[in-house]
């Protein structure tokens, strides 16, 4: 994983939301899961195509339950995308690039 892609807990979540001052897509993942492992990838491709307007963070369920629970994650790959605080769209299942790009690109205009 890139340095840039951060793995966030329970506990840190909230200030970084919080201080966040880009769109912030959160990966819902786990290690197990093999949808989770190939948009990892994709997450990494498109980090340079975003990273002026947006963060990427990654919350792996199985560490962190109040998060995963709070936004009611009962699939994964789950995202969600954050504009400050609020939750702006959510996409449950892998996304191809291509997909990605238009799901990000349908808010970040």
């Amino acid at each position: 994983m890139t340095n840039k892609i951060k793995n966030i807990t329970d506990e840190n979540f909230k200030k970084y939301l919080l201080t966040n001052k880009k769109y912030l897509l959160v990966d819902f993942w786990a290690t197990w899961c093999a949808p989770c492992q190939s948009l990892s990838v994709i997450l990494k491709e498109i980090y340079n195509q975003y990273q002026d307007c947006l963060k990427i963070i990654k919350i792996d369920v199985e560490k962190n339950i109040k998060l995963t629970s709070k936004y009611s994650v009962q699939s994964i790959p789950t995202l969600i995308l954050f504009k400050k605080d609020q939750v702006i769209d959510k996409n449950i299942g892998f996304l191809s690039k291509e997909q990605l790009c238009l799901f990000l690109n349908k808010h970040m205009q």
